[in-house]
């Protein structure tokens, strides 16, 4: 269980950036000028002027993991979960980590923690940290802490470091996109203030997972419609799909956070037209918010009917993911809007419980006649790493970014694991590819049609040979296969799934004044609405008076803000 959850974090870790983020902390300025490896004054880390790069001129280029001749220290601050590799020693902590003893070896960088927490803790930790000026060296943050960050002119200007220092893995993963991401970071003077980490914006797309050996054993067909669907999942809830002579089932998964990462209620949603917390196009052509518009209404009445009659968990409104998860587990649930990754967790342990358990991916149902379309990011951005203007070697950050690529690589394979002490996500910064996903799945496929192996990349020969292993009855490797490599899987119909519609998050830039000043309190107060009326304890008229409040609170501020944006990126 543990390391197929571990692999699974590489990817949707990232729709918990805010969650699982690690973050470096402040170092007290000493006054004294830093030097390179090579002992030469380094001007572009002066908190005050002018780099190369802004004025037009070409950084020489530096070696991006030179050995600093004498050692410095970065701190940093950490939440953190405990290792999710059963192999990892018992006694590995944050400060014997692997990649910390490694970075010291390599790079002479002291790697310090001022405090660390559970990762549950964290957030109000750092918020505590960050009120009391007592900001991290270099931190991995979330847009709209970027945003303030830069309002207040606290970021470092990190031209220089990444032009001179960036390795060609980590210029090729943070441009994949031809810059686009990078200047969302970069400030109107050309100082690039945030490296930015994204995926591909089809990492997200809402799939239904269904159990199709429920539907064999009540004689079903798959449901294309909501309509139907809701009849499949009124049949598992009563007609004993798991025949245990038990009414112990449910029909479909969701958690207290109607839009989070995974097993969630943006599936429903997008299924019915309805795109809460994106900004999508209206009828006018101005971007409005999903979450205030009639398609939501309607999404909400439909799952409000589907509470009442069992098809969601009574207690859906108390279970986090972990929860849910549980169910799944354990197979009292049959039905899950989700992504490309559950087979390989948690639909695998759902199988090595019951071995007949096979779930299937499939197309959002239509809804009214109309087909459920997905909603996918312009610009997937999970995770900025900025470094504090105080910070005395802010080429540090991306050489510690360079250091986690090359240790990741096969040369480092026989010591980079888990048993030896290697926690990856108790470091930042971390990079990954963002096509890395899609890159593999179609050179796997090619070597296991042509049975030639000469095209793969290193990091592919895991998940070919686990393909190898499945398809010749190594039912250990079904999730592997079903999530990655499976043409009838959760990539292989992500990928078919790119040349039908979507409808895209069109708000691709940071966080708006008022998104900063007043967005937390409008989310929760469309949490709080939303469930209320899920749960039948507010009438759906409520919907009405939430869209009035949700205006008047700093939503209609916030869309004419949104739409100056968009306005402005038209003009480019």
């Amino acid at each position: 269980m543990s390391r197929k959850r571990l692999t699974i974090a590489l990817v949707v870790c990232m729709l918990l950036s805010s969650i699982l983020l690690a973050a470096c902390a402040k170092e007290e300025p000493s006054g004294s000028q830093e030097t390179t490896q090579t002992g030469e004054p380094n001007e572009s880390a002066s908190n005050g002027g002018d780099s190369e790069a802004s004025k037009g001129e070409a950084p020489e280029a530096k070696d991006p993991l030179g050995k600093y001749e004498e050692p410095i220290t970065v701190t940093q601050v950490l939440g953190f979960a405990p290792p999710q590799d059963a192999n990892t020693p018992k006694s590995t902590t944050p400060e014997t980590n692997g990649y910390v003893t490694k970075l010291k070896e390599m790079l002479n960088i002291d790697l310090k923690y001022l405090w660390t927490v559970p990762t549950d803790q964290f957030a109000q930790k750092f918020s505590l940290s960050v009120a009391s000026g007592e900001l991290p060296d270099v931190m991995a943050v979330s847009q709209s802490e970027f945003e303030k960050f830069r309002e207040d002119g606290l970021l470092a200007d990190l031209t220089d470091a990444y032009r001179q220092y960036a390795s060609p893995a980590l210029k090729a993963y943070v441009e994949k996109d031809g810059g686009t991401a990078l200047k969302m970071f970069t400030d109107a003077d050309g100082k690039i203030l945030g490296l930015p980490n994204y995926l591909d914006p089809y990492s997200s797309l809402q799939l239904l997972w269904i159990r199709t050996d429920w539907l064999e054993a009540l004689n079903l067909e798959v449901p294309q419609t909501i309509e139907e669907l809701e009849k499949v999942a009124e049949a598992f809830v009563n007609d004993d799909p798991d025949r245990n002579g038990k009414k112990d089932t449910y029909g479909i998964t969701m958690n207290k956070a109607l839009i989070t990462w995974g097993f969630d209620a943006r599936g429903p949603f997008y299924s019915m037209g309805a795109y809460p917390k994106a900004w999508v196009k209206g009828s006018d052509g101005t971007l409005v918010a999903g979450e205030t518009q009639p398609e939501t209404r309607k999404a909400l009445e439909k799952l409000q009917t589907w509470y009442k009659k069992g098809i969601l968990d009574k207690e859906f409104a108390f279970k986090d993911i972990d929860k849910v998860v549980e169910d799944v587990v354990a197979g009292k649930v049959g039905i899950s809007f989700g992504e490309w990754w559950y087979p390989e967790w948690p639909l695998n342990l759902s199988k090595d419980g019951d071995p007949k358990a096979e779930w299937q991916a499939y197309p959002l149902p239509s809804f009214e006649g109309k087909q459920g379309i997905p909603l996918i990011p312009k610009m997937n951005v999970t995770k900025i790493l900025v470094a504090n203007k105080e910070m005395k070697n802010p080429e540090a950050l991306v050489k510690m970014a360079n250091f986690y690529e090359e240790i990741s690589s096969p040369k480092y394979a026989d010591e980079n694991k888990p048993e030896n002490g290697y926690v990856y996500n108790w470091f930042e910064p971390r990079f990954y590819n963002p096509t890395a996903i899609a890159d593999t799945y179609k050179r796997v496929n090619e070597a296991l049609t042509s049975k030639d192996e000469s095209g793969l990349d290193p990091g592919d020969k895991p998940i070919y040979d686990g393909a190898v292993q499945y398809l010749a009855g190594d039912a250990s490797k079904w999730g592997h296969y079903m999530s990655r490599v499976a043409e009838n899987g959760g990539w292989g119909l992500t990928e078919r799934m790119k040349a039908e519609p979507v409808v895209y998050n069109e708000f691709a830039g940071v966080p708006t004044p008022t998104q900063v000043e007043k967005g937390a309190s409008l989310e929760k107060l469309t949490d709080e609405t939303f469930l209320k009326i899920i749960v039948g304890s507010a009438p759906i008229a409520e919907f009405d008076k939430y869209v009035e409040s949700w205006g008047k609170l700093g939503g209609n501020d916030i869309t004419n803000e949104v739409n100056d944006w968009y306005a402005e990126q038209s003009k480019k």
